[in-house]
């Protein structure tokens, strides 16, 4: 999993970084200031281009140093000794090597980490794309009154998406600052029209921004529906809406599970990918779907408890449900999917590769809000039809093919199983009471997860956040490593019992103030895991053994991120969710409002060790001791956050 919204830095899955750090989502869009269009790829004003740094090789020895603190807390001291020779030895031997290949490398390319990025942690992944890689991105829950209310908030949804691709397609989503330096936009015009193609040991990605249809699938039927009229004007919800009518009538029968193949393992999505490439029907029929804009899923509506709501929104999301549900009703592929249900849960479910979380979350703030001023929306567009949708057929599948779609609906029903999830929705305080106390939000709810762990578990979770490297061109995302010498000694005063209220709270501000350092240098690409990734590449590209530090405890310890986590930042009743990054760990993507907290956490139920139910509820305990010991706490020499 990898992850900006309103100032908050997402998850490289998807994860996020600092609450105030940026200002850069949630931005005002005025859709009258641009023409709602298709894209021709004609000629057309471009953008400025904007002004990027080079993303560097940093020094050495900084950045083992840094390696060295973040390694500390999971080692014991005779351990972290050997640590530091095994460090020094890499530094004079295989690592000035390595590093002044790196060098070299830094010297050609603008962004040596960009594409080796894209392929290590994407492309070349053989894991299934669903639960762990793509997220599901909320929307507010919906109350639909009957089925003309669901499909005329469908295409409504869809409206907005286009107006919105408008926007990007106009170059007007704003150029903010990080200081003195522009944040890279250009991930905004890689989400449309792009799609992840299976092939065996490494994937790719084709980008088609210049279409002008979308892929409905209902009832695991694929129909072709075109956004816009004959002068390339955006087609009005009216006109979507009677379109999704036409899909919907014409389909009684369920069709055949194609889309489930995506949710598999790509080495098995990538051979069924051939057999069914072997038909030209087929071939078509990919290739329609692959240059879609984005598809939209018409759900079967599922009855789900109250209580229940949102877990089971954000599962419905992150993997459909089963194939005897919604999972054969998607294609896992395609950047953007919208996901709605009759029964109002709705969303996105987003294939990672091409870019972080900033994109999908702006797109659900801008629609849930356009949506929310104007009872009419989407009433502006064409009123042409835009012709009739296209329904997209596949061949009759061979054995082969059958073969493959059993052994994709048997795989995604043991995920669908495996995965276990409790979405918490804190109450007693969000962040406005967190800046009244003058810590930074983000680092706040960082702490509260490393306290919960360690309730839990009694050792230190090594914790993934990821800081957005957008200051950089084509830049992704370094690792906040949030797990530190000040949030262990944080946590062993909150747990062992001896400390004063007064040392707590010293120490909670500490840990809080210890991640915002270490935050505010990754966002200017000076964390260590990329430079050591990039140390690492450099062994393989160059056909060098990989050095022995990249097996030393401290540095596998320090790796193994049992608590994966992103703050995905909006202030509807939203929120992000993915995967666990380990086999014994959690994933925990939060929404720190105003007034309340949401967590999304999921863990493996096939792990004795771990429990999205208990840690929910270590959480919410960890979020009130917190809050005890900071209102018991003396006002004064509290450090002032500047997130």
């Amino acid at each position: 999993m990898r992850l900006l919204s309103k100032g908050k830095v997402f998850w490289n899955l998807t994860k996020v970084s600092i609450n105030n750090q940026t200002p850069n989502v949630l931005v005002k869009l005025n859709p009258s200031s641009y023409s709602s269009k298709a894209s021709d790829g004609g000629d057309k004003e471009e953008p400025p281009k904007q002004k990027l740094l080079r993303y560097p090789v940093l020094p050495l020895n900084d950045t083992l140093e840094r390696f060295l603190l973040t390694a500390q807390p999971h080692l014991t001291p005779k351990e972290f000794e050997k640590q530091k020779e095994i460090t020094q030895q890499f530094k004079d031997k295989e690592g000035d090597k390595l590093q002044g290949l790196l060098e070299e490398v830094g010297k050609r390319e603008k962004n040596w980490l960009a594409q080796r990025w894209l392929t290590t942690a994407y492309l070349k992944y053989r894991d299934p794309v669903t639960v762990y890689i793509s997220p599901g991105m909320t929307f507010p829950y919906q109350k639909f009154k009957d089925m003309r209310d669901y499909v005329d908030y469908t295409a409504k949804v869809i409206y907005g998406l286009g107006e919105f691709k408008g926007i990007v397609d106009a170059g007007q989503i704003p150029i903010v600052k990080m200081g003195k330096n522009e944040l890279d936009n250009s991930q905004f015009g890689k989400v449309f029209g792009t799609c992840r193609i299976p092939i065996r040991g490494t994937d790719r990605i084709v980008y088609n921004p210049c279409s002008n249809y979308i892929v409905v699938i209902y009832k695991n039927h694929f129909y072709k529906l075109c956004l816009y009229d004959k002068d390339g004007c955006l087609l009005s919800a009216k006109s979507l809406a009677k379109q999704l009518d036409e899909i919907m009538a014409a389909e009684n029968d369920f069709g055949v599970p194609y889309g489930i193949l995506t949710t598999d393992n790509r080495d098995n999505w990538a051979e069924a990918y051939e057999q069914l490439a072997k038909t030209p029907e087929n071939c078509e029929a990919l290739n329609t779907i692959q240059k879609a804009l984005f598809t939209v899923s018409l759900d079967q509506c599922i009855d789900v408890e109250p209580e229940q709501q949102a877990t089971q929104l954000i599962l419905g999301l992150i993997h459909g449900n089963g194939s005897k549900i919604n999972s054969g009703n998607r294609w896992m592929d395609k950047t953007i999917q919208l996901v709605v249900n009759p029964n109002g849960n709705v969303g996105f479910t987003y294939e990672h590769s091409p870019a972080e979380g900033q994109p999908i979350a702006m797109m659900m703030d801008y629609v849930v809000k356009k949506m929310g001023e104007d009872k009419n929306y989407g009433s502006s567009g064409s009123s042409e039809t835009g012709g009739k949708p296209q329904k997209i057929s596949f061949a009759k599948p061979n054995p082969c093919v059958d073969q493959w779609i059993f052994y994709a609906k048997r795989n995604i029903d043991k995920l669908v199983h495996d995965l276990e999830c409790n979405v918490l929705k804190f109450k007693c305080y969000g962040k406005d009471y967190i800046k009244k106390q003058k810590l930074g939000p983000d680092s706040f709810v960082q702490m509260a997860l490393q306290l919960a762990f360690y309730k839990m578990h009694k050792v230190p979770g090594a914790q993934y956040e990821s800081a957005h490297l957008r200051i950089f061109e084509n830049g992704r995302t370094e690792t906040i490593r949030s797990c530190s010498n000040e949030s262990l000694a944080f946590c062993k005063a909150m747990t062992e019992g001896k400390a004063s209220v007064k040392e707590k709270a010293a120490l909670l501000r500490e840990a809080v103030v210890g991640h915002q350092k270490y935050a505010r240098l990754a966002l200017q690409g000076l964390g260590v895991d990329r430079h050591l990734l990039g140390l690492k590449m450099m062994a393989q590209e160059n056909g060098l053994p990989i050095p022995e530090f990249y097996s030393s405890p401290g540095y596998t310890k320090s790796m193994h991120f049992r608590v994966s986590t992103s703050q995905v930042a909006t202030t509807y009743d939203a929120f992000m969710g993915y995967g666990p990054a380990t086999d014994d760990g959690y994933a925990a993507c939060y929404n720190p409002r105003d007034q309340d907290i949401i967590v999304a956490i999921t863990s493996w139920s096939y792990n004795f060790e771990t429990n999205p139910d208990k840690f929910a509820k270590a959480l919410e305990a960890a979020f009130l001791e917190m809050q005890d010991v900071l209102d018991k706490d003396p006002q004064d020499n509290k450090p002032k956050s500047k997130l």
